[in-house]
């Protein structure tokens, strides 16, 4: 793919400024605010509603997902998303940018790409520096909710994309594909609760925090700057890899970050350690903590 193509899997506030300031967020373009929080901590509807970028929708992670599943954000089923995308006016043809508010910079937007490349959309980028740095370098914002013309969208799962448990299972023995696992250090080591869950990782997974891509001022880090990452870690982005995290958020950090060096076919595991965790056999929970039964 060329280097131009790979770069619009990320886009600039200037240039979704200059965008916005020429009218082209339509049909053809659509901004969206992927934001999620936990519920106690902020409101991301709430907040959208106060400030967004002109011309968005908001993207409610909430209701684009599998409801029956009883993990966090499982991918939606292909109609449902479908028709949830298509109601905020995104088709086919559409150049889709995500964004977040939250204060890393960037968190639930590289989800929301990730899941579109799922369902088979490439035209998708990241606002690169979240909706902080859009607002810190003075670029509009409005309270105006916009009403997008619904449009038509046709997904169709690469499951390439999606790893299920029973292959990460397999893989345990097999080794046909590395594993990333971009939860902080002291969850991935098991030396802290995940959330409530006892933490721990899957055998053979490597760690790179999230965070890692991302530059003090929640931007990316170069190209440079990943490839070296992922080399220190003897990631080898010539072979196949699979990115685990919690719930399936942060491991889209991982396959954006690939994208950019030219990896455009890693995995996520999209049950991640929230399904592991009650799902693999004890042997299968590496964890440095040996904890009383």
């Amino acid at each position: 793919m060329a280097r131009q193509g790979l770069s619009r899997a990320l886009v600039s506030a200037a240039w979704l400024s200059e965008a916005v300031r020429a009218g082209r967020v339509g049909s053809g373009l659509r901004v969206l605010d992927a934001s999620w929080y936990p519920p106690k901590e902020r409101n991301a509807r709430q907040e959208f509603k106060e400030r967004h970028i002109p011309g968005a929708s908001f993207f409610d992670i909430e209701e684009c997902r599998d409801k029956s599943s009883p993990y966090d954000f499982m991918l939606p089923s292909e109609s449902h998303f479908a028709d949830y995308v298509g109601r905020l006016g995104v088709s086919n043809d559409t150049h889709v940018v995500v964004y977040d508010g939250d204060e890393v910079g960037t968190f639930y937007a590289p989800r929301a790409w990730w899941m579109f490349r799922a369902f088979g959309h490439k035209e998708v980028s990241v606002l690169n520096g979240g909706f902080k740095n859009w607002v810190k370098e003075g670029h509009p914002v409005t309270a105006e909710v916009s009403q997008p013309t619904p449009a038509v969208f046709k997904a169709r799962l690469n499951r390439a994309l999606v790893k299920t448990f029973e292959e990460m299972v397999q893989n345990v023995s097999t080794i046909k594909f590395q594993v990333v696992d971009s939860r902080p250090e002291g969850r991935f080591r098991g030396t802290e609760l995940d959330q409530g869950l006892e933490s721990g990782h899957i055998p053979g997974a490597v760690n790179i925090p999230y965070r890692s891509f991302l530059s003090e001022t929640g931007h990316e880090k170069s190209i440079e700057e990943i490839q070296e990452i992922f080399r220190a870690k003897k990631v080898d982005l010539s072979k196949p890899l699979t990115a685990t995290c919690r719930k399936g958020v942060t491991a889209c950090q991982i396959a954006l970050a690939a994208f950019l060096c030219g990896k455009q076919d890693v995995a996520v595991y999209d049950g991640s350690w929230s399904e592991w965790f009650h799902r693999a056999p004890p042997h299968y929970k590496v964890s440095e903590v040996k904890r009383n039964k």
